[in-house]
């Protein structure tokens, strides 16, 4: 099967490799082939493209003419881009547990500094739970860092921020004194 154009220089021989040839149009009348007076295709598309695929036609309709769109498609094996997005998906669902994980880490010691801090009467000992509940937090964090998760200035940053947390709460309760900076000169 070959179709040809009227001026031979413009158009493109199309093998008969095609698996379907399909001619769609979409107007109300009922010869579906009057509107096709000639197929003329572009003489820069390659063969390439028809070889495997199918080529669908369907006219447009503009106001003094008919047009005729051609889509070729390959047939190609099962896209990658799913299983990437599968893997994605897996990760974001993965990554978004260990985010939370975390943060519900952190809101427990914060919490549990805060408690302290309020707390007028506060023994140093006292401290000893919320150290616990600090070292799962970073045994956390740091998890979350190795795997990809977190950025590592990020998990530094959180860790950075409980410790910090802690000092000001010793310092509240005078469980611990700031040696005074040395002035270098």
């Amino acid at each position: 099967m070959a179709l040809h154009c009227l001026s031979s220089s413009s158009c493109l021989t199309i093998q008969s490799k095609f698996k379907t040839l399909s001619l769609n149009n979409n107007s109300s009348s009922h010869s579906s082939f009057a509107t096709f007076k000639s197929l003329c295709f572009s003489n820069k598309l390659s063969h390439n493209v028809f070889s495997t695929g199918s080529l669908t036609m369907s006219p447009i309709q503009r106001p003094m003419r008919h047009s005729v769109v051609c889509k070729a498609a390959t047939k190609k094996k099962a896209d990658s881009a799913a299983k990437r997005a599968r893997q994605a998906e897996k990760r974001r669902i993965y990554n978004k547990s260990r985010k939370s994980e975390v943060k519900t880490r952190m809101k427990k010691v914060l919490e549990a500094l805060d408690g302290l801090r309020k707390k007028p009467d506060a023994q140093p000992e006292e401290v000893l739970p919320v150290e616990k509940l600090i070292a799962e937090a970073y045994s956390v964090i740091d998890k979350a860092v190795k795997v990809g998760t977190l950025h590592r200035n990020t998990g530094a940053r959180r860790k950075s921020r409980l410790a910090r947390r802690k000092k000001a709460v010793e310092i509240h309760h005078g469980w611990y004194t700031p040696t005074p900076a040395e002035t270098v000169q």
